[in-house]
């Protein structure tokens, strides 16, 4: 039996022995351009960063250009972007990474460096009860407007349930829509649109989406769907069809969402698979679409509805690669949704009618490039390996067990990663899939702990652990309201600002 590993915390019982899967005018030269394109007219790329243009305290140097918005008016439109577990390490390696191997830099960091936003923000995104949030509580606090214990989606801590925002805005005639990598059911988009006692009531979660008629749902998750797969024998999909939905499977189809009255797309079983996996196995790139093909198709329809709509658009499985420590899925997982932010900014540029809201939920794990070698020489060649990995770990590890020999580990790394482990380093892995390896901190003894730190000898990437950490978080905004925020913001203050700016508060005590 192949190893699995088990280091997402929130996988349901159930799922044990599963793959867990105040601003300064502009001048009138820049009142004359859109955002996006203001992007795309600068200089400040890394070309320019290389050259200096930038102050070691993060301020323009003199002459460059500050835009700011002028957005006035409320928003008609929202669109909430969030990549789970996502921690600052995990947002300057994709910078990093883009910029050596792409000669671009990353749209999310280009928003700081040209000051293209109306706020940037710390944001607390502690739970209920614990400093350290999960991913459920952390949605349900933009969701509902109030912090919830971990675990929980959008309900009290005696199961009183709470009203949803995608509730909200579908009652004040609004569209609604759920984009993610992960299962649509799981607890980040559920944190929009559902109220259970628990994370993992995903069967569910998929009736409740029903049943709320929410327009637009994009992810993986089929088997919350099917009905030889849940637990009641439903089926979902004929649910969704005869509600008037047009249920799509494959990214093909997408090119028909647009027009769709409603939409329910599900592209796989559990979790999308990584990007990496995506981009590099033709069967899975020909049937799933990417995060931000799936963005581009939301917009497209939801933009269709006359009183505007809200979109929250996960990039999920950034959170599940920091739980198992996997680099280069976590690298390309979040460029994936760098991408989303680019179809993003298209949409909005020249418009004045809608909240972009950037984030994540929590840190997770903590990853970061080290310094090695004399100067630190060692660091830029050694990270520069993570552009030969072809397969995520989880890929690698499917292959794996308590039974596969030295050579077999050996071959399969190699395959994954273009990493030769030495016979030593092999016997590591071997004695962890053996469940015989016993690392100081205890934690950092399972398979997927081992492999990461062994591939650190090769890429000078490390992580302090593979659980969720209590970070603030980096938070910008764009757009109406966005300048009502403060500098440092409590999480459950997004679902006033969402709810105040589009003027819908009338309906979230109905």
């Amino acid at each position: 039996m192949a190893y699995t590993d088990h280091s997402d915390p929130h996988a349901s019982p159930s799922e044990a022995s599963s793959t867990p899967s105040s601003s300064e005018n502009s001048s009138s030269e820049q009142s004359t351009l859109g955002r996006r394109d203001f992007l795309k007219r600068t200089a400040l790329s890394s070309a320019a960063l290389g050259m200096g243009l930038w102050g070691s305290n993060g301020t323009t140097a003199k002459g460059a250009v500050r835009p700011r918005a002028d957005v006035t008016g409320d928003a008609k439109n929202v669109i909430f972007l969030v990549v789970d577990g996502m921690s600052q390490g995990t947002l300057t390696m994709a910078d990093h990474f883009l910029q050596r191997h792409h000669d671009r830099t990353s749209h999310w960091m280009d928003l700081y460096r040209n000051q293209a936003y109306d706020r940037q923000a710390y944001m607390d995104v502690a739970s209920l009860n614990s400093l350290v949030t999960g991913s459920a509580a952390s949605a349900s606090a933009w969701g509902s407007g109030h912090r919830i214990n971990n675990t929980q989606v959008n309900t009290s801590p005696s199961d009183e349930s709470y009203r949803t925002i995608c509730e909200i805005f579908r009652d004040a005639g609004k569209a609604t829509g759920l984009v993610t990598t992960t299962r649509i059911t799981h607890a980040t988009p559920a944190g929009f649109g559902a109220s259970v006692p628990r994370r993992w009531m995903e069967d569910e979660i998929a009736t409740q989406y029903l049943e709320r008629r929410y327009d637009l749902l994009m992810g993986g998750g089929g088997r919350h769907f099917a009905a030889d797969r849940r637990d009641d024998g439903r089926d979902l999909y004929a649910g969704y069809a005869d509600a008037g939905y047009r249920v799509i499977r494959d990214r093909n189809d997408l090119g028909g969402v647009a027009n769709a009255e409603k939409m329910l797309g599900i592209f796989y079983d559990s979790h999308l698979p990584y990007e990496i996996d995506r981009q590099n196995i033709s069967s899975l790139q020909s049937a799933i679409p990417s995060l931000a093909e799936m963005t581009d198709a939301a917009l497209q329809r939801l933009a269709r509805h006359e009183e505007g709509f809200i979109l929250q658009v996960e990039g999920g499985r950034v959170d599940h690669a920091a739980h198992s420590n996997d680099t280069a899925g976590l690298v390309y997982d979040q460029i994936a949704f760098d991408d989303a932010i680019g179809t993003v900014l298209d949409f909005v540029d020249g418009r004045d009618d809608t909240l972009v809201i950037i984030t994540t939920d929590h840190g997770n794990a903590n990853p970061g490039l080290n310094g090695i070698g004399d100067g630190y020489n060692d660091s830029n060649p050694m990270f520069d390996r993570i552009a030969d990995f072809e397969r995520s770990n989880e890929w690698a590890f499917r292959e794996l067990d308590d039974n596969s020999s030295v050579s077999a580990i050996q071959e399969r790394i190699a395959a994954a990663s273009s990493i030769d482990l030495s016979t030593e380093e092999a016997e590591i892995l071997q004695q962890a899939l053996r469940g015989e390896y016993e690392a100081a901190y205890r934690p950092r003894s399972r398979p997927s702990a081992v492999l990461s730190a062994l591939q650190a000898n090769y890429t000078a990437v490390n992580w302090i652990g593979s659980m969720h950490t209590s970070d603030y978080v980096p938070l910008l905004a764009i757009g109406p309201g966005s300048d009502t925020l403060g500098s440092f913001v409590r999480n459950t203050e997004l679902f006033d600002l969402m709810v105040d700016t589009a003027g819908v508060r009338s309906y979230a005590a109905s």
